[in-house]
């Protein structure tokens, strides 16, 4: 797609706004009669951009670093709507995204703000994650506190926020340790008892807990269940 080029005195008429095709909530902007970049509604409604205004060649620069900007906002929100992120995790996100340079033209600015909007509109809340994360990560499928808490602390989130939620939100390691047994049996295996508690050891279970609960174990009662 060819670039707008500039009139004689460098400047660019903007010569067209459409609606967009894929995305009704951004808008195609021409200059010169010719396609130069998309802004969101919200971003056209705050620069006040009219067909017939002039831009400099910065002008044409500074709105297409704020096309990129509101793209890639959206683009994470939208990435946030699929369940809630860490803000560890939502940084991570932006950065791969500022590798993809064709698509992206960012700086660590950009990610930087893009953050802290996200935390102020509270799409963002590291303490909400973490809760959403303790009540629901294998909820029936079992899971050790350690393992857990390991993580949660991959994920960014404090140490001291870690122990705060866990103690909110119990996960009864008795509970989850019964949980994986069951699965483990009906789906018959590790059957040999030494090796399902070495597994059990393995997903942070402590080594007592995990041989008491073997061996205590009612299969039978169990499928009754």
């Amino acid at each position: 797609m060819k670039t707008p080029q500039p009139s004689p005195d460098g400047t660019y008429r903007l010569t067209s706004i459409t609606q967009g095709v894929k995305d009704q909530n951004r808008v195609n902007i021409c200059l010169n009669g010719r396609f130069a970049f998309t802004l969101d509604i919200a971003q056209l409604a705050d620069f006040k951009l009219r067909v017939g205004d002039v831009l400099t060649a910065e002008d044409y620069k500074y709105y297409q670093k704020a096309s990129n900007f509101g793209k890639l906002y959206h683009a994470t929100l939208n990435w946030l709507i699929l369940r809630p992120r860490s803000v560890k995790e939502t940084r991570d996100y932006l950065f791969r995204k500022k590798l993809q340079k064709k698509e992206y033209d960012i700086s660590d600015d950009d990610i930087n703000l893009i953050i802290d909007r996200l935390l102020a509109k509270n799409y963002l809340n590291d303490r909400a994650f973490a809760e959403y994360y303790v009540e629901n990560r294998f909820q029936n499928k079992g899971i050790s506190s350690r393992r857990l808490r390991i993580e949660l602390t991959k994920k960014g989130i404090s140490p001291d926020l870690v122990s705060e939620i866990m103690q909110t939100i119990p996960r009864d390691d008795s509970e989850e340790i019964a949980k994986i047994i069951a699965k483990k049996r009906r789906l018959k295996t590790y059957q040999d008892d030494q090796k399902l508690i070495q597994y059990l050891t393995r997903q942070g279970f402590d080594y007592e807990l995990a041989k008491t609960a073997v061996a205590d174990f009612d299969y039978e009662m169990d499928l009754q269940n």
